[in-house]
């Protein structure tokens, strides 16, 4: 399982409300949270951001409250893989729960610029970055994470079982 896109690159301590603002949270519909998808931190994101893109970020990305919004309107905007320092632990889980691939790899968040062309290889935690032909390894998915990313999260999974 593999993700290439042009990166997005922000910095430490993204939280969820900058994610996806509470003041639109009277929906769930993910299409229209993916319209509003990283507007406090990136007013263009949402104009830009193209299927497969990729959000690399420092450390503690997806802090604040527990909301399952943030990973669905990311996934819903395009996103094909987070790459950061860490994630704030909830946030890691509702990502995998919802088939959003993301990736902890210090030197990736360090070494990778915005607007650079990035692969990521789920099978081995390689991060390719094609723009400047740099290569860091990220912890690998391991096979059942990745059966549940390819049926677009836990639920589905569970339901195919």
């Amino acid at each position: 399982m593999k993700a290439y896109g042009t990166v997005f690159k922000y910095g430490d301590n993204v939280d969820t409300d900058v994610i996806i603002p509470a003041r639109y949270l009277n929906s769930s519909d993910p299409a229209e949270l993916a319209t509003h998808c990283m507007e406090d931190i990136d007013r263009e994101f949402i104009h830009k951001v193209k299927k497969g893109d990729i959000i690399v970020a420092e450390k503690n990305f997806g802090c604040g409250s527990s909301r399952e919004h943030a990973p669905i309107a990311l996934k819903a905007a395009g996103v094909g893989c987070v790459i950061a320092e860490t994630f704030a632990r909830i946030f890691y889980r509702n990502a995998i729960n919802i088939g959003l691939p993301i990736i902890e790899c210090p030197e990736a968040s360090k070494g990778i610029e915005a607007g650079d062309e990035v692969e990521v290889d789920f099978d081995s935690g390689i991060i390719y970055n094609r723009t400047k032909g740099t290569q860091f390894k990220g912890q690998a998915f391991p096979e059942f994470m990745q059966k549940i990313i390819e049926a677009e999260g836990l639920v589905n999974y569970i339901n195919r079982q």
